[in-house]
């Protein structure tokens, strides 16, 4: 970390913070609508519903907006934004400040995030992937230390938790607004639907957007199916704690070592079909043994039965590893440097909206083979999301559509 400029050094804390304050209020909200405030399940789902599509579906602006006016401000107003939300959420009842604080928290979102990545790529030159890694890392522990800052707050109230959320994103607005580098940002060139026009007409990039459908889905599992299988296999609602801290553990150790051996090593394309093959494949050691329970044999039978479901937790977080920095590297160099933000704000639209969709289509597993005595369905499910994103990165690479890492030949 100390290798890297300030700048970075500033987002890759500001990234475990925003993991933690997002991650101690946003996991435990359905409950405190639901039972506290006793709202409908309906009216849950529109509060929740209404966040997450004001981040997802918002995400291009926030690209855009970090090209047009630099990507300092808009993390600024992004956290600051967050901060405002969260505030809300603690201080507010009824259900036009619940969906004001949805819609603030989930604009503050779609602003800072691809603005993130943005300045990220920008101040790591040669080292994006390296960079990218260690944003990984530290938004990992960031979203293992959360929920459990989140679960002792609980024990006062919501209004704890969602005030002590509040107050981490102002401490990082104020950080980045005092050190964060101001850095030029280039004279505009037409319009921000032009920039739009022009990357939604790259193809290669949109197709790879599409081939990461597989990355996003099934790393979603690790807060669905994962601690679902966790859980069943033992009969203990704590299983699911473990699979997040064998995955944290693993990627504090591992995240570095293995971006750093495999950066030079082959293309990166390789690297990103190999990383999203491994996560398809680690959903096979839960399928095999789906649909047995070590509950009510004991400690040890159930330690058993939840030893297949860590080992797929801790395949899919390798997985993880090894593709999503090459991922992160990738999205900058499919067009001009002035709209990385953009790129940045598309792709995570697009793969947004394909994830959701293969969410669904991983929960309709979940029902339809736990109604018909096929509990592999799901875990099937996910190995063919992996196989087929892999397959779609490699035939990109053979299409040569996919960005080549420039080499740079020195004479002494």
């Amino acid at each position: 970390m100390r290798a890297f400029p300030l700048a970075i050094r500033l987002l890759l804390v500001n990234q475990l913070g925003v993991n933690i304050g997002f991650y101690l209020l946003i996991p435990y909200l359905a409950t405190h609508l639901g039972e506290d405030l006793g709202m409908s399940a309906a009216v849950v789902g529109i509060v929740l519903g209404v966040r997450n599509l004001s981040q997802q579906g918002l995400f291009i602006l926030g690209g855009s907006a970090a090209d047009r006016l630099g990507a300092r401000g808009v993390i600024i107003a992004g956290c600051a934004l967050r901060t405002v939300g969260f505030a809300l959420f603690a201080l507010g009842d009824g259900l036009p400040i619940l969906l004001a604080a949805s819609i603030l928290s989930g604009l503050a979102g779609a602003l800072f995030n691809p603005a993130v990545r943005a300045y990220l790529a920008a101040e790591a030159g040669g080292r994006k992937a390296e960079a990218f890694a260690l944003f990984n890392i530290f938004a990992t522990t960031g979203a293992l230390v959360g929920p459990l800052i989140g679960s002792a707050l609980l024990l006062v109230d919501f209004r704890a938790s969602a005030l002590t959320a509040a107050a981490i994103f102002a401490l990082l607005t104020v950080a980045q607004a005092v050190v964060l580098p101001a850095r030029e940002v280039p004279a505009a060139k037409g319009s921000v639907l032009g920039d739009w026009r022009e990357v939604l007409a790259n193809r290669a990039f949109l197709a790879f957007s599409l081939a990461m459908v597989g990355m996003f889905t099934m790393e979603n599992q690790l807060y669905l199916l994962l601690p679902d299988g966790a859980r069943r296999a033992t009969g203990w609602e704590g299983a699911a704690g473990i699979v997040f801290l064998v995955g944290t553990l693993a990627n504090l150790t591992l995240q570095m070592r293995i971006t750093r051996s495999l950066k030079e090593r082959g293309t990166r394309a390789r690297w990103v079909a190999i990383g999203l093959a491994l996560m398809g494949v680690a959903f096979v050691p839960p399928m095999a043994v789906a649909g047995m329970s070590g509950a009510g044999g004991g400690a040890g039978r159930a330690a058993l039965a939840l030893v297949p479901v860590l080992a797929g937790a801790l395949l899919l977080y390798v997985g993880v590893m090894i593709a999503q920095p090459f991922v992160m590297e990738l999205i900058p160099e499919f067009g001009r440097a002035e709209l990385t933000g953009t790129y940045f704000g598309i792709f995570y639209v697009v793969s947004g909206i394909a994830a959701a969709v293969g969410n669904t289509v991983v929960g309709w597993a979940m029902d339809a083979g736990g109604h018909g005595g096929a509990a592999w369905l799901p875990w099937a499910c996910c190995l063919a999301f992996g196989l087929l994103s892999a397959a779609g990165v490699g035939w990109l690479h053979r299409l040569r559509a996919l960005p080549v890492r420039a080499i740079v030949a020195v004479t002494a």
